[in-house]
């Protein structure tokens, strides 16, 4: 499995609001720069006329003695990105598409409705978007503050524990957009990481409507039935819920369909073969800190087993 390269950047923007933060970045970084010439031009012709001052004391004062100049400019850089920045919405906008997102040491539990009425569909560090149709994210924390960013989509917004904060996205371009908690929240702070997958409606329903199905039977060979008979054994269920095997569990991430993330331990891990065994033997080398044992115990054979059995689930 390879997933493509997410990008993590303001100027490379793939929605709506992130338009209008990457329009402000260009004028403000190109009329930082106009203004930095000017100044250095100015000092210029001052040095080479330092023996009559009286055009430099001109200039102080057309300046407003470094006063009203900056005083213009920050004026209308204001008034222009208040035109653009759309107001404060209290009650999502009509159609979106409400999600549920709780940070966590160190990851993030993002929460569908189920497009029967059923019970919502969990997933781990990773959010899929349909193109063109305005998302509204509920952030919460169950623990300490954290933030919310992906710079492709909107701005920076603070999680806080016991506070649902609002962020509205859409989508405007397909693609894997890297998203980063942005607050300082611990040892694995760096290694918090979501995927925000934007896609068209028909492939995001479809995507949906496979992750709200319980997981895959492990009837199918030997190797995933003693996979799956490891999971329970191994008491994996005590923190995480697979639905159809053991539900309930809210400690770690849901599991149902692990095996079709792109990533593992919220971005630390490429989800390739192989992967689900070794993060399950060696997660305390590989995100030190995280509240997860490693099994080292397990014996090589079980061990293979579990891990096909987690690919599997897809």
């Amino acid at each position: 499995m390879t997933a493509p390269a997410p990008l993590q950047s303001v100027l490379s923007p793939a929605g709506r609001a992130a338009d209008i933060i990457a329009s402000l970045s260009w004028v403000m970084m190109l009329g930082a720069g106009v203004i930095f010439v000017g100044v250095m031009g100015l000092l210029a012709w001052a040095v080479a006329r330092r023996a009559d001052r009286q055009p430099v004391r001109t200039w102080v004062w057309v300046m407003g003695g470094g006063v009203l100049f900056p005083l213009a400019v920050l004026t209308a850089l204001f008034t222009w990105s208040h035109s653009r920045t759309p107001g404060w919405l209290v009650p999502p906008p009509a159609g979106a598409l409400i999600v549920s997102i709780t940070a966590r040491m160190w990851w993030w539990e993002v929460r569908y409705h189920h497009p029967g009425g059923g019970a919502d569909i969990t997933l781990a560090n990773e959010l899929h978007l349909p193109l063109g149709r305005p998302v509204w994210l509920g952030l919460n924390s169950s623990d300490v503050i954290h933030s919310f960013w992906v710079p492709a989509l909107a701005g920076k917004m603070d999680v806080v524990p016991g506070r649902v904060n609002h962020l509205l996205v859409e989508a405007t371009q397909a693609g894997v957009y890297r998203g980063q908690c942005a607050e300082y929240c611990g040892d694995q702070h760096a290694r918090m990481a979501l995927h925000v997958v934007a896609k068209p409606t028909v492939e995001f329903d479809r995507w949906l409507a496979a992750q709200a199905r319980p997981a895959v039977s492990a009837a199918s060979s030997d190797l995933l039935l003693r996979g799956q008979q490891a999971f329970l054994a191994q008491r994996c269920n005590a923190c995480h819920s697979v639905r159809g095997v053991a539900e309930g569990a809210r400690l770690g991430p849901d599991l149902t369909h692990v095996g079709s993330r792109l990533y593992l331990g919220a971005g630390t891990l490429l989800n390739q073969p192989g992967a689900m065994a070794d993060w399950v033997a060696h997660i305390q080398a590989l995100k030190p800190g995280a509240r997860m044992p490693a099994s080292q115990d397990m014996d090589p054979a079980t061990l293979h087993a579990l891990g096909a059995w987690l690919e599997h689930l897809q």
